[in-house]
């Protein structure tokens, strides 16, 4: 079937905001269409290559950052923390498995959530559900969708990458400063603390190449990173806005973020946001639930990855930490034979949401790192690759997700529990989960 940028507008479509001023809209899209791109053709090419080798168990991928982006809680300050945990989660992990780290952020661009109900009632009175800064608010008098809203998305996301780039690029990503990477509230727990004695390993290493002539001043590797950005592909007005053609390539390019992926509740194989990202060249992520079938994944691999591409597909697995073991396993099995060109993920956060006797929305750790391990386990007796993580973080001195050494209760999660919508784990978690990721990457029975 052909396709356009547009085409998707000729297909049902879940979880996507309807604009009551058409007139309104259109506009809006107009002025995005004018917009210059936030990233470029060749920057999406190469994260499509990084995936390809964590397909291949050559590289492993590390998606993380915010449930959804907020416009009131944006700073340089937060973007700066969010950075720095990100790097290092990633020195954690290479330094244990020798593998390349591709480092992707779920920013510049996450300000759209799905929500299980379109309504909430509250003392008696229905409004329409908070679905994230692009769309609403969460004041109760201003649950109208708003067209002006993308724009404000898009100019904060084009403010959100010049500095990303600024950091990746600019010096503050130079092993030689690993030290100062630490935040200040993680300086004194244990794993900050073993995080320093892992910068000093590596400071160490930095002294020996400079005495053999190798530095950070003449060897950039040492100096920059890769640093990508991702969303949820859910308003299609936005996205079809951002989306150009390639002058070089000929090709189409979703160029609000690197890699897009579908949710859940949108990855229906005859719905408009399927068709609209089989039609873009960038790296797609789809989230994978518990109530997935062999036909879901030849469906979605024969209409995202037609041409059976390693890199072009990201399968993300969201099951809970005790539904995986159920349902993981038959999954895997039942696609054996077909040859599919998968990149496998895990999020394990989604899955294992629950509410709190506070009332509060939280995680628990250890079911957390249930999932991962299940994960793990699960691809090594299925002979696949398990190739990344994708989780919702915060550099954020939070109290969101319950457990870890920290020991947060649900008695304390009011303490600064300040996420726009899920709970998400806060640097010291964050960190603690990436040594015992190493453990596993290391192959280690310690979990």
């Amino acid at each position: 079937m052909s396709w356009s940028k547009s085409s998707w507008r000729n297909f049902p479509i879940k979880q996507h905001p309807t604009y009551k001023d058409k007139e309104h809209i259109k506009k809006v899209e107009e002025i995005l269409c004018g917009f210059p791109p936030l990233v470029f053709a060749r920057e999406a090419d190469k994260l499509r290559e990084g995936f390809a080798k964590a397909s291949k168990g050559k590289a492993f991928l590390l998606q993380g950052g915010d449930c959804a982006e907020s416009f009131s809680q944006f700073s340089a300050n937060n973007i700066r923390d969010m950075f720095k945990i990100i790097l290092q989660m990633s020195v954690i992990l290479t330094f244990a498995s020798s593998y390349p780290i591709i480092k992707v952020g779920r920013l510049a661009g996450q300000f759209a959530k799905p929500r299980s109900s379109d309504t909430e009632t509250i003392d008696g009175v229905t409004y329409p559900s908070y679905r994230g800064d692009l769309i609403n608010e969460q004041d109760l008098n201003a649950r109208e969708p708003d067209p002006e809203k993308l724009l404000r998305g898009y100019n904060q996301s084009a403010s959100t990458l010049n500095l990303l780039r600024a950091f990746a690029q600019g010096g503050f990503a130079d092993l030689a400063s690993i030290h100062k990477w630490n935040l200040e509230f993680v300086h004194n727990n244990n794993f900050g603390k073993r995080f320093s004695l892992l910068a000093d390993d590596i400071t160490k290493s930095l002294k020996f190449l400079e005495a053999c002539g190798i530095s950070s001043e003449n060897n950039s590797a040492l100096r920059e990173v890769d640093f990508y950005t991702s969303h949820e592909a859910l308003v299609l007005n936005y996205e079809e806005a951002l989306t150009r053609q390639d002058s070089l390539s000929g090709k189409w390019y979703d160029c609000s973020a690197h890699m897009l992926w579908i949710g859940e509740r949108t990855r229906d194989l005859d719905h408009a946001h399927v068709e609209f990202l089989r039609g873009v060249h960038n790296p797609i992520g789809v989230k994978i639930g518990p109530n997935a079938t062999k036909e879901d994944i030849l469906g979605l691999c024969e209409k995202l990855n037609s041409r059976n591409e390693a890199g072009r597909l990201n399968l993300i697995v969201r099951m809970g930490s005790e539904k995986i073991k159920e349902k993981l396993p038959a999954l895997l099995d039942s696609i054996k034979g077909y040859g599919l060109e998968i990149l496998w993920s895990c999020d394990p956060m989604h899955g294992n949401t629950k509410t709190s006797s506070s009332g509060y929305k939280t995680r628990d750790f250890g079911d957390v790192v249930s999932e991962i391990k299940n994960f793990f386990e699960i691809h090594r007796q299925n002979g696949s690759i398990p190739g990344g993580l994708h989780l919702e973080l915060t550099g954020q001195d939070v109290t969101e997700c319950i457990g870890g050494l920290q020991e947060i209760s649900e008695d304390i999660l009011h303490t600064s529990y300040k996420t726009q919508c899920d709970p998400r784990l806060n640097a010291v978690q964050a960190l603690e989960l990436s040594f015992l990721v190493s453990d596993i990457l290391k192959g280690s029975t310690s979990l």
